[in-house]
């Protein structure tokens, strides 16, 4: 099981003044045990997003992507200040700290991916690779 959590950032410590207020903070692109395609093992894959903030953020419009085009859109969700929320791949009823996509399939891939967050206005908020060599997709 591999789990990536996105680590202090001290090959860029020149950044810090500007850390992002919203950042894909972990990801668990290989979901526990075997990936049969259950629910349960496909909400074991997930992406964390927190907010640094202190003041909420409204993600409506916002979208979570993978390098295969596959998108999560937010709706309606306000991330509060100093809060994180967890989306999951499979189906489930949406909380205030876990979002589902309800997809019957994985979306992150468990040896190289890249996860984009964008804002409502397409802009990269933060994006999150792991694995292998970091192809960039032209």
């Amino acid at each position: 099981m591999v789990c990536l959590v996105a680590l202090p950032a001290s090959a860029h410590d020149d950044d810090r003044h500007r850390t992002p207020k919203v950042e894909i903070s972990a990801v668990q692109a290989d979901s526990p045990g075997r990936d049969n395609r259950s629910n349960r093992s496909l909400n074991g894959e997930w992406v964390e997003i927190t907010n640094n903030s202190r003041h909420g953020v409204d993600l409506d419009g916002w979208t979570l992507k993978d390098e295969d085009g596959h998108r999560y859109r937010f709706h309606d969700f306000r991330l509060a200040g100093r809060s994180t929320v967890r989306i999951h791949t499979g189906e489930g009823r949406d909380t205030r700290t876990d979002l589902y996509q309800d997809r019957r399939d994985y979306v992150w891939d468990n040896h190289s991916d890249t996860a984009t967050l964008r804002d409502d206005r397409g802009r990269i908020v933060d994006v999150e690779s792991w694995g292998g060599r970091h192809h960039h997709h032209h």
